[in-house]
């Protein structure tokens, strides 16, 4: 992309100069176009915020309800003897299967849709980015602990989620207990806590002071290098994030939430000391890294960079999903040896650990906090010893989770006091005209100026 863009301007510039001295009224009628575009440009950046295209929150919502379905699909699929290569795949095809079924006419002018992040399927002790070529696969067990982690995107607009399962488990016959019960359910209460403190005003550090409180009672630990991103069109890693833990060489600056900001919020704790290091396994996945570029020598390289800027020019991709698997693992070296591609390397706690996970997004409102995909838990198949006695974190975890009611009244109970209900709104793909009436309304509000997707300065188990 950089280097076809130096390339345009180039040619660009030396057109100019030829036609200057025969037509300079063509000359500066083709620089008041320039400026025309870019002055459209800017105001389409402009736009692409809630307060001024409230149709942005439907693709949103859109892309969420596509990562739950396929969530619930993949699933379905980890039973004991599933291969996981197997899953992945199916799960990435899924996704690629329910986008083309959205905003398929040619007046949503949605341009391209399609995988955010690719199927991974991370079992016990293993982190995260676990999307294995066939042929280093594995298959799974029963009592296996396993994180699936997806994500899709519509026109840019990103929705992730993940959720943590236990191979086998019933409620009446095989409850989960022990170390695994408990990472599970520190993980899903932190979880919790993250998305009733994910609100206008509220910093980043309360969110990672609560992760560290609940994760105390359970007595384990917030795995270090887990970022919760806030995420913009074609920027799955924004700038603003919460940390999972904050140490001696790991922090973020603080700052304030802010409406019309959407967050992916990522739980990641384990029962070891959260320290994962890299593991002996093929990394897999991958993201193009837009600041560099260079010009690849050999030819199964250019073929793979080709496929890779033609269908993740932005999102994060695993290679296991390449039908040419030659050009891939060749393109996939020479590629790293000059920096274009950013790594989602394959980390692990100790074996005998075990790691949960759980992910969703959410959108800061005007009218309170829309947690877009919340995946169903059943806390009846975990059984524990521990209980929370934490005042503090009770009242959190009681707090209602979801949007407040309308405020001008209109939906306010008509008679004495009924207790509020702690459910999360169903998103819709296609936003009420009321909501987007009041969506418009309510937003009086600048929004920051769009950030280039970069490394933030903490090396992140997820960049």
């Amino acid at each position: 992309v950089s280097t076809q863009s130096t390339w345009g301007y180039q040619i660009f510039t030396g057109i100019s100069w030829q036609m200057e001295p025969i037509d300079k009224k063509k000359s500066k009628k083709k620089e008041k176009e320039e400026e025309e575009e870019e002055g459209s440009e800017e105001e389409e950046e402009e736009e692409e915020s809630f307060e001024k295209n409230p149709a942005i929150l439907d693709k949103y919502r859109s892309a969420a309800i596509i990562t739950s379905d396929v969530l619930k699909f993949v699933i379905g699929l980890c039973i004991p003897g599933a291969d996981i290569w197997e899953v992945c795949q199916k799960g990435d095809k899924k996704i690629e299967e329910e986008v083309g079924k959205v905003y398929t006419s040619k007046k949503s002018k949605v341009k391209e849709k399609g995988i955010a992040f690719p199927t991974c399927i991370n079992v016990n002790e293993v982190c995260g980015h676990f999307s294995p070529l066939k042929d280093e696969s594995r298959k799974l067990v029963e009592g296996d602990l396993v994180k699936i982690d997806l994500g899709c995107h519509i026109d840019g607009f990103i929705a992730q989620i993940a959720h943590t399962i236990v191979i086998g488990a019933d409620k009446a016959a095989k409850k989960v207990t022990a170390k695994k019960a408990e990472v599970v359910l520190a993980a899903r209460n932190c979880y919790e806590a993250a998305l009733r403190l994910l609100k206008e005003g509220n910093l980043n550090t309360q969110i990672t002071k609560m992760i560290g409180q609940v994760s105390a009672i359970y007595k384990v630990s917030p795995v270090e290098g887990v970022l919760s991103h806030r995420v913009k069109k074609h920027m799955i890693d924004g700038d603003d994030v919460i940390i999972n833990k904050t140490t001696t060489d790991q922090k973020v600056e603080e700052h304030k939430f802010e409406k019309f900001e959407v967050y992916v919020i990522d739980i990641i704790l384990s029962t070891g000391e959260g320290k994962p290091k890299d593991t002996e396994q093929r990394t897999t996945v991958y993201k193009r890294a837009l600041e560099t570029s260079y010009s690849l020598k050999l030819k199964h390289s250019r073929s793979f960079f080709h496929t890779v800027n033609l269908k993740y020019p932005t999102m994060p991709f695993s290679i296991a999903s390449f039908e040419d698997g030659t050009s891939a693992r060749v393109g996939v070296a020479e590629c790293i040896n000059h920096d274009l591609l950013h790594i989602y390397p394959i980390l692990a706690e100790k074996s005998g650990e075990f790691v949960a996970q759980f992910k969703a997004t959410a959108v800061l409102l005007p009218s309170g906090t829309l947690v877009l995909n919340d995946y169903p838990f059943d806390k009846e198949l975990y059984e524990t010893s521990i209980k929370i006695e934490d005042k503090e974190v009770l009242d959190l975890l009681n707090a209602p989770l979801g949007r407040k009611k309308d405020q001008k009244g209109k939906d306010k109970p008509k008679t004495g006091k009924q207790e509020q209900k702690t459910e999360i709104p169903v998103p819709k793909v296609e936003a009420k005209a009321e909501e987007k009436k009041d969506v418009a309304k309510e937003a009086k509000v600048e929004t920051k100026p769009q950030q280039n997707s970069t490394n933030h300065p903490i090396k992140p188990l997820y960049v």
